[in-house]
């Protein structure tokens, strides 16, 4: 299926039928197939996936530099907006560089640390981003229905506990299980993936993983469906407050601030849950590498015009920082000049 590429490497570690458990240690690299099954799309699709990299990075760049410079955007809301942009980025750049790599290169693999970074990141990152919309929510929840109470609520010390809690938890409830249940892998080393990634490597383990899949089951219950839960309960609450409400301006300014979050979380939670919470009979290389670009690429870059950019008060903000930055360069340009 994957041309000259894959048939080298089953010749390397053998055809599969009668497949060995091999020493972590033994094992330094696999193939990383990607959409290598369609070369006449690799040069359009690295063009396409480098732009929508640059936005990311300069898209979420921006949001933080922002809210760093203009004092009327250090607010709990663009606080964790912040978290929630470094996240996105982060996330892209674990996983971007290296598919973008392989598009151009015929030797398409990944080294076997590298892929298990990527295991470790890319779930520590997907279960932080999880409770972190969770928070956001929450605090959208609050700012609409006790606005007087608001900054008493969400203080700048809840802010930040809220933020390391959201980091610590994810960590623990992603990172430590699969350091503790990881299985080791069989040959052929073949990742039909654009990147390294937990239900991909599951279909490579070569023990019994039905443990594994139960702590999947249980860790997508606790770092999905809880902050999801806890997602649409906050929305229900805002959705009756709003409908209270006697003023239309009050109505369409809260539903604009909660439409953009809305918006995220449909993008994020859409992918994730066809991702992590179905059957392994249910698994589609060709499908989920159309829903790792949209959650991992595309996602992350849309992020910031979704939630940010296109918020009038970002762009108020965003001339201000413009105007200092003007004044400010033609005061260094007079005091040269004389």
């Amino acid at each position: 299926m994957w041309g000259p590429l894959v048939s080298s490497h089953l010749t390397r570690y053998g055809s599969g039928t009668g497949m060995r458990p091999q020493n972590s240690s033994a094992i330094t690299e696999l193939v990383l197939v990607g959409f290598s099954d369609h070369p006449q799309t690799e040069i359009p699709l690295f063009l396409f996936f480098s732009l929508v990299y640059l936005a990311n990075c300069l898209g979420n760049a921006a949001v933080i530099t922002l809210v760093a410079l203009e004092p009327s955007l250090q607010t709990p809301m663009y606080f964790f907006l912040c978290h929630l942009a470094f996240l996105n980025g982060f996330f892209s750049t674990v996983v971007t560089p290296k598919m973008l790599f392989n598009f151009l290169t015929s030797r398409k693999v990944i080294s076997y640390p590298f892929c298990l970074a990527q295991t470790y990141l890319t779930l520590f990152l997907e279960s932080t981003e999880c409770f972190l919309l969770a928070v956001m929510a929450i605090d959208r929840y609050v700012a609409i229905c006790y606005p007087l109470r608001y900054l008493l609520i969400i203080s700048w010390a809840v802010c930040t506990a809220l933020a390391v809690a959201v980091w610590v938890i994810g960590f623990c409830a992603s990172v430590i299980p699969l350091y503790v249940t990881i299985l080791p892998l069989c040959g052929p080393y073949i990742v039909d993936y654009l990147f390294c990634e937990l239900p991909v490597l599951l279909h490579m383990f070569c023990a019994d993983t039905s443990l594994l899949e139960s702590m999947m089951a249980v860790g997508g219950a606790g770092t999905v469906l809880f902050p999801f839960l806890l997602i649409v309960v906050s929305y229900l609450r805002i959705l009756v407050a709003v409908i209270r409400l006697d003023s239309v301006e009050g109505r369409k300014k809260a539903f604009s601030t909660c439409a953009s979050h809305l918006a995220v979380v449909t993008i994020y939670y859409g992918t994730g849950l066809i991702r992590y919470l179905r059957p392994k009979s249910l698994y589609s290389a060709e499908g989920d590498k159309l829903i790792s670009v949209f959650y991992a690429v595309i996602g992350p870059a849309m992020n910031p015009f979704i939630y940010s950019l296109r918020n009038k008060e970002v762009q108020s903000a965003m001339r201000r920082v413009v105007e200092r930055c003007k004044k400010a360069q033609e005061s260094h340009s007079r005091i040269f000049r004389s």
